[in-house]
């Protein structure tokens, strides 16, 4: 009887459990020319779980997420160098992805490297994301990336549906923009840093490719297991709205990033597809990413 009632009360515990929205998995890595010392070797475990605390235990929303809801992401941190004690730069990929309806497969939904990572890290220290303050950098990189893919997760399941978390992300923009540090400012080399992912996604000018991120995502991944050939219809049409983007925004990072990102998705839906189809998604592709056209080839192969 003991183990009934212990076992039934597990049951009715885990059908109201909540969890926090991220399932993040992290890792650290370090340039291969740069000296590591055990010390540090130390403080890089304790930055990794401290990364994951913060990322897995924050409440972003006030959404309530079951644990098998949870969102799906992986943080690499990759250490290239230690200008001063306690001080770090490098880069961080930053990569999330949503499951498809009524099936095992997942879908890239975003994934960027950032090359503007700096940062103060000291043992024992405790990553505490507040709103609408700027704490620290590495606090506040985190932060933006949390939201960024909370954000292009709601995408994904309604339209424009995660617009409050990237207007989350770009007060965390303009809070770190006093800082001085890299990433956040439109004044910046190149247009590949922080403050455009967000002001792009929120700007009119990419409505379409917000539109193509559920489109793609709800109409065409989620009805693959109904109608494979009408999903893949669906997927065409989704993609073909980002030529609107490239008229007036060519070679943005926003878009650049969603169509990279599908590019092994798009060679394994297209593997049984006509000839026809074949060259038609290609054609699209090369005018999307006319630097990567190379790469799009592949899936006439």
């Amino acid at each position: 009887m003991r183990t009934y009632v212990f076992s039934l009360l597990i049951f009715l515990y885990a059908g109201i459990a909540s969890a926090q929205e991220l399932n993040c998995q992290v890792s650290i890595i370090t340039d291969a020319r740069l000296e590591v010392t055990s010390v540090e070797k130390e403080i890089f475990d304790q930055l990794k779980q401290t990364i994951y605390d913060m990322m897995n235990t924050t409440q972003w929303t006030k959404d309530k997420f079951k644990v098998d809801e949870r969102i799906n992401c992986n943080i690499q941190l990759q250490i290239n160098s230690i200008p001063s004690p306690g001080t770090y730069e490098g880069s961080m990929q930053v990569q999330s992805t949503r499951p498809g309806y009524n099936s095992s497969y997942n879908t890239t939904l975003f994934n960027f490297q950032d090359d503007d990572i700096q940062f103060a890290y000291s043992r024992n220290s405790v990553l505490i994301y507040a709103p609408n303050q700027y704490r620290d950098n590495l606090t506040s990189i985190l932060a933006f990336y949390a939201y960024f893919i909370i954000g292009m997760d709601y995408d994904s399941f309604s339209l424009k549906g995660g617009t409050p978390y990237f207007n989350e992300a770009q007060q965390i923009v303009s809070n770190a923009q006093s800082s001085g540090a890299k990433g956040w400012k439109s004044n910046e080399t190149g247009k590949r840093n922080r403050f455009y992912l967000v002001d792009n996604v929120l700007h009119q000018l990419f409505e379409p490719l917000r539109l193509c991120n559920y489109n793609y995502h709800r109409k065409g991944i989620d009805a693959l297991y109904d109608d494979k050939l009408k999903a893949r219809q669906a997927i065409y049409s989704a993609l073909s709205e980002l030529n609107k983007v490239v008229a007036t925004r060519p070679n943005s990072i926003n878009l650049l990033n969603f169509v990279q990102a599908k590019l092994v998705e798009l060679k394994n839906l297209y593997a049984d597809a006509e000839i026809k189809d074949k060259t038609e998604v290609v054609n699209l592709l090369k005018r999307l990413d006319p630097t990567n056209a190379s790469k799009y080839q592949d899936i006439l192969n």
